[in-house]
């Protein structure tokens, strides 16, 4: 389990960072369906993953915490959550351009796993894990601060968690919780698009799309919220 010299370099000047193990960096970018079953947990990304999500959460926490002097614990734990999301660490691994050099197994590669948000999200997370792991904190202090710190606007990280927002605001109105229904999906199976239909008693119901349930959801929502006029309109 090995990278060409070529992409390991290119790879470490998109990231920032030159491995002293490169082993690690090639683990961080095999999915377990590539590795025979025997040897999945310690050659594939999954071990390095959840070390990953951990630092991700750790980092993401102490940036929020400066950026948010005046939040109690409950608002700083629903933007951490909307701000560590398999989407947003996608978003982050297509910047990288990580999809085409993962390694698949070939039915997963047949069906566009180097293009599923679940896969990308993770291995998002795994070189995250493996930074730490051959560098220690502060390289991956530095990863994750230049890779979703650029970005992070904490007013529109707290719009993100529109999900939990609309289940308060009905809940303040004396309301059952919203409720979320599937009502389409069209597209390939390797990239599906999701139709959500949510609706709250006495009030009309809207629908979202997008490239899965979670995200549709979070879209309905928003696009809820903004027709009551519970948040302004996003920019």
């Amino acid at each position: 389990m090995s990278l060409r010299a070529r992409d390991r370099e290119q790879l470490e000047q998109r990231l920032g960072y030159q491995f002293q193990d490169p082993v690690l960096l090639a683990r961080a970018l095999t999915h377990s369906s590539a590795v025979a079953p025997s040897r999945r947990t310690s050659e594939s990304y999954q071990r390095l993953e959840f070390l990953g999500d951990r630092v991700l959460g750790l980092v993401i926490a102490h940036m929020l915490s400066e950026r948010m002097p005046k939040s109690n614990e409950g608002e700083l734990s629903r933007t951490l959550n909307s701000l560590v999301r398999k989407e947003t660490c996608a978003r982050v691994a297509r910047r990288l351009g990580l999809g085409p050099f993962l390694h698949l197994g070939e039915s997963e590669a047949r069906t566009g796993g180097a293009e599923k948000d679940a896969i990308l999200g993770d291995v998002c997370e795994a070189v995250i894990g493996a930074i730490y792991a051959d560098g220690g904190l502060d390289p991956a202090f530095t990863f994750v601060t230049r890779m979703f710190g650029d970005n992070l606007d904490v007013t529109q990280a707290r719009r993100a968690d529109a999900k939990t927002a609309l289940q308060e605001w009905a809940q303040a109105q004396g309301l059952e919780p919203p409720s979320y229904i599937e009502t389409a999906r069209s597209g390939p199976d390797h990239a599906p698009v999701f139709t959500i239909s949510v609706s709250v008693r006495g009030y009309e119901p809207i629908t979202a799309t997008g490239n899965s349930k979670k995200l549709a959801e979070h879209q309905a929502a928003e696009k809820f919220l903004v027709r009551e006029d519970v948040w302004s309109h996003p920019q």
